[in-house]
């Protein structure tokens, strides 16, 4: 049996040496040739499995696997980075890569930048998920999912559920043949369903999600919970009356909806928007942007969780950094380029989508940290306004800040109590303004179920989020009643 050091070595060294025919003494040679001159860079390379099912109407709908591999290599020179890559994994390939990147530092003079701290952390297993459970226990479970949710209620009337699962495994090398390795496992399950009554018809979704393996999604007290949650949230819908429209307060619920902290605050507080000053948060490093109380951390060490990593795609530690600290802006996340070009430490936050994508400043897992206050509290304070549970689709301009929310689960708040569900309200506000309007933060800071991709310039990682319950005083409420 071998010890975690030893399959942290042996799985690469496998996949890449071994299987692809790499010689490494070779290959760092031709890296530190790539990177003469340049102050930073190195050789990605990747080998990624993944596969997905769809289950929709009563049958397996689709069913897809998918393997890929190969590198990218860059050089930064200065802010000017040149990037190459390949699916071809040998060393011609990355030889011509070499003589490419290597144009971007001619004439330079770079220093090379130091390397990444070591770690001995270990946020996940090695194992692959996608070969740990049959092909037909993954189908049979889909199924169930399907009989279970249509017995519920008999108002159901469509039932859709997925599994998905990747594999990824990474090495990363650097000048003077450093090497950091990490294998990363990736499951998801969802599950989408639409009721009837009446001739009118809602939908309710839920998903979860981890580094690790499907597993716990076996278990049917995780995978009825799901379709559980879904179903409720179908009925509520269907209940529910037109939403008010106005400037009203808003008290975001626990969880999921510190996705609205992800997109309309976190992507401000990236380094890359900073250091052109394109961000709203550009240039007020230590000053108030928030509500006292306010303290937000980008955390990318939680074990398990799907936006942790025990290593960036540089090969940095991943960190738990404070962002805002009681209202004050104390930090940014960084890569390595954007944090030598700034004059501070790299965080653990350069982020690639795949060995084809160069890194950039990215979130892991964004969390608003609990209050001293509940929940029924900041509830019974509100004399007229909206309790909004659960997001869909919004949009974000980096630049100004202002977002616009889809509320897929919201309540009235009437005299302190909540009213009658409501549906078709969307949440328009600034995120700068929005930090500052925060009136109080309960202590039932909770993690999202794990379901959160973010996207930017094109590329999508996987991500997590986090808040406890919070009120927002006046933001602007869209909504259809009159």
């Amino acid at each position: 049996m071998t010890s975690p050091s030893e399959a942290d070595r042996l799985v690469p060294d496998a996949l890449f040496f071994e299987r692809a025919g790499l010689d490494p003494v070779r290959i760092d040679r031709l890296v530190d040739d790539a990177l003469a001159g340049a102050d930073d860079g190195e050789l990605f390379l990747e080998y990624a499995q993944s596969e997905s099912f769809a289950f929709d109407d009563g049958r397996l709908k689709a069913a897809t696997f998918d393997t890929s591999q190969g590198f990218g290599l860059r050089a930064v020179a200065g802010e000017a980075t040149g990037f190459a890559h390949a699916a071809d994994l040998s060393e011609e390939a990355i030889e011509r890569a070499a003589r490419t990147v290597r144009a971007v530092s001619a004439g330079h003079g770079g220093t090379m930048a130091g390397p990444p701290a070591g770690t001995n952390a270990k946020l996940y297993v090695d194992d692959n998920p996608l070969s740990a459970v049959p092909f037909e226990a993954k189908t049979k479970l889909l199924a169930e999912i399907d009989a279970y949710a249509r017995a519920k209620d008999r108002r159901v009337r469509q039932v859709s559920a997925s599994l998905s699962a990747s594999w990824q495994v990474v090495e990363i090398v650097r000048a003077s043949g450093l090497r950091v390795r990490d294998v990363r496992p990736l499951v998801r399950l969802g599950v989408s369903v639409v009721v009837e009554d009446g001739g009118k018809q809602e939908a309710g979704s839920y998903g979860a999600g981890e580094r690790g393996f499907y597993t716990k999604y076996m278990d049917p007290a995780h995978w009825q919970g799901a379709v559980d949650e879904a179903l409720r949230q179908a009925l509520v819908n269907l209940d529910a009356v037109a939403a008010p429209a106005g400037e009203m307060p808003v008290v975001l619920g626990a969880g999921w909806p510190g996705i609205l902290l992800h997109e309309a605050i976190g992507h401000g507080l990236e380094g890359d928007f900073n250091r052109k000053k394109t961000s709203a948060f550009s240039g007020l490093m230590g000053t108030q942007v928030a509500a006292k109380g306010v303290t937000v951390v980008d955390d990318g060490t939680l074990p398990g969780r799907r936006g942790s990593l025990t290593v960036d795609d540089e090969g940095t530690p991943t960190n738990r950094t404070t962002l805002i600290e009681d209202g004050i802006l104390v930090g940014y996340l960084q890569d390595r380029l954007n944090a030598r070009l700034m004059g501070m430490a790299p965080t653990g936050n350069g982020r690639r989508q795949s060995y084809a994508h160069s890194p950039m400043p990215r979130m892991t897992n964004t969390i608003m940290l609990g209050g001293d206050t509940t929940r029924d509290e900041i509830i019974a304070s509100v004399k007229n306004g909206l309790y909004a549970v659960n997001f869909g689709g919004g949009q974000v301009d980096i630049t100004s800040g202002k977002f616009v929310f889809t509320c897929t689960e919201a309540y009235r708040i009437e005299n302190g109590r909540l009213g009658p569900a409501v549906k078709g309200a969307t949440l328009i506000g600034n995120g700068p303004d929005c930090l500052t309007q925060v009136r109080a933060v309960a202590n039932d800071m909770a993690l999202d179920p794990g379901i959160g991709t973010c996207g930017k310039s094109g590329q999508g990682v996987p991500v997590g989020v986090g808040q406890p319950s919070l009120l927002i005083d006046g933001l602007t409420v869209g909504g259809t009643a009159a």
